[in-house]
């Protein structure tokens, strides 16, 4: 397969909608011109230090000159963004890789690499760590092409997202929750894809984390004497995460806290008071 060229020296001429003329990007007016605009910038930039209002008049016009002449990435085609995306992800430079991802969807939504771009966008933010930005690009990925082949694996980096911020069971359970709906319903929808096997073992580190949290709660009930709110959080230990090293103990305590609150429902049957003995019948002194 021929390689895709990276030449960028006029890569408008790859739009389908662009058609050069024969001096077009050649003509005898880009050299005079841009000796021009370079003349004038670089007089402005030159002025004294206080002149600030000047100096950010000749900071646009930089800008402006740059665009003109190709040196932005909006001159870059979509090939050309994919391919320069493509390269600094694998560098592992994530950030410089969502920015040529993010332009080729600003500026070649209907291109035939927006839909890597997409993709891409949300390795690239997962990679550097901003998962609600990961999380934002995946899901849209998934809305808008829910038959791609490679929905499977978006719903498993959902639920990645959510894992990686999973911390101790004291803490709050929501990305534990969250990361177990995305694995399970990745294993309901794509029982026999390569990514769901892989979600198994994150999904009873998940459970894990959420019996222990549910764990912890209930001993915190049961050492205060709340041993209904309690008994509560054992019973959905038990229902819930089977198996993942809390069932024996929660069985152990919601014997406990059945028990208790026998106690406390025989003592609340009993009569506040009981009635005093039936006194003799008077007997009058005799004599």
């Amino acid at each position: 397969m021929k390689k895709p060229s990276r030449n960028c020296s006029d890569p408008r001429g790859s739009h389908p909608g662009f058609r050069p003329s024969a001096a077009s990007g050649k003509g005898r007016w880009r050299p005079l011109l841009f000796r021009a605009l370079s003349g004038i910038l670089l007089g402005l930039l030159l002025l004294p230090a206080g002149c600030t209002a000047i100096r950010e008049t000749a900071s646009d016009l930089k800008k402006s000159v740059t665009g003109l002449f190709g040196g932005g990435d909006e001159s870059l085609s979509a090939e050309e963004l994919v391919l320069r995306g493509m390269e600094a992800f694998d560098g592992g430079n994530y950030r410089k890789a969502a920015e040529h991802f993010q332009k080729l969807k600003d500026i070649y939504p209907f291109s035939r690499y927006a839909i890597l771009a997409e993709l891409k966008l949300g390795d690239a933010h997962y990679r550097l760590e901003q998962y609600e930005d990961a999380l934002f690009a995946y899901e849209e990925f998934e809305k808008l092409h829910p038959r791609n082949e490679a929905v499977p694996y978006v719903i498993y980096q959902i639920g990645r997202c959510h894992f990686d911020r999973i911390s101790t069971p004291d803490r709050d359970p929501t990305p534990a929750r969250k990361a177990l709906e995305a694995f399970e319903r990745l294993q309901r929808q794509y029982p026999g894809d390569p990514w769901a096997r892989r979600a198994a073992d994150h999904i009873i580190a998940c459970q894990k984390t959420l019996a222990a949290h549910e764990f912890g709660i209930g001993r915190f009930y049961f050492k205060a004497g709340r041993y209904r709110a309690a008994l509560e959080r054992f019973r959905a230990v038990v229902s819930r995460y089977p198996d993942v090293g809390y069932h024996q103990p929660a069985l152990d305590l919601i014997r406990q806290c059945e028990s208790r609150l026998e106690e406390t429902a025989s003592r609340a049957a009993e009569p506040a008071w009981a009635p005093s003995p039936t006194p003799a019948p008077f007997a009058p002194e005799n004599g």
